[in-house]
């Protein structure tokens, strides 16, 4: 027979090895997951190398071209109002000069020269650019091929741009072509102008490049860049995937 004090430590040492027990069991699971972390920054890491090496456009992934008409179909379905509604109050009066940086299938280009903005829609993908001219023929849309974080085709166009929207894009820039492209970002804005941008996080696919960057990370990039923070905000994803949600993030020019 035991009394409630012998019960009570005894029940407290099974409690303390099922914990331990539990902590065992996850670390080896732990590890694989970082294990895995690590090979897939490796692989993106590779990819990014090889196409550096090849002489390939920065920002033409083979998986954007192959499925340029899955994708159309697939971002058209979402209305720029639905996807954008935090920047919407955040748009500069029309008519203005806006800049669509990585504008895919042409749904946001299109919905801002609808509002009655003058459009410079960048895409580096020509298989997307095609898609988008065929789907969206505005004439207040003008295309480049062109990409971060260089941009080299917008040469002198150095307060060119009262707004920048950046969506679905600075998720693709790998570490050390970050700064390049804030500091490009903030040269093309002019004074008082805004950069929009919608950052994904979750799990990056492994059939193109891409990276799950912290807000603040970008906040602290922008600050530095001159940049002022407005806004920022988060929502989930709006195709349902339950594995990603958004950041959306504002930032002004400072005015001369």
């Amino acid at each position: 027979m035991t009394t409630n004090g012998e019960a009570a430590t005894s029940g407290e040492a099974d409690a303390g090895a099922a914990a331990r027990q539990r902590t065992a069991a996850r670390k080896p699971t732990v590890a694989r997951e970082r294990t895995l972390a690590r090979e897939q920054t490796v692989a993106r890491e590779r990819t990014v190398a090889q196409e550096r090496t090849a002489g390939r456009a920065p920002g033409v992934q083979p998986y954007y071209a192959r499925s340029a008409e899955a994708l159309a179909e697939r971002y058209e379905s979402l209305r720029f109002e639905t996807v954008h509604e935090h920047f919407l109050p955040l748009l500069p009066a029309a008519p203005a000069r806006v800049a669509d940086i990585g504008a895919g299938t042409g749904r946001d280009a299109a919905a801002l020269a609808a509002l009655g903005h003058e459009v410079t829609a960048v895409e580096p993908v020509p298989e997307l650019r095609r898609v988008a001219r065929r789907l969206h023929p505005s004439p207040a849309i003008r295309w480049l091929a062109d990409s971060l974080p260089a941009l080299p085709r917008l040469d002198g166009a150095a307060g060119a741009f009262d707004a920048i929207l950046l969506s679905a894009v600075w998720m693709h820039l790998d570490a050390p072509d970050r700064p390049a492209a804030m500091r490009r970002l903030h040269t093309l804005l002019a004074p008082g102008g805004r950069l929009l941008i919608s950052l994904r996080h979750g799990p990056p696919p492994e059939d193109r490049r891409m990276y799950d960057i912290p807000a603040p990370e970008t906040v602290t990039l922008a600050t530095h860049h001159d940049l002022r923070p407005l806004q920022q905000t988060t929502a989930t994803d709006h195709l349902g995937r339950d594995t990603v949600h958004w950041s959306s993030l504002a930032f002004e020019k400072e005015r001369a």
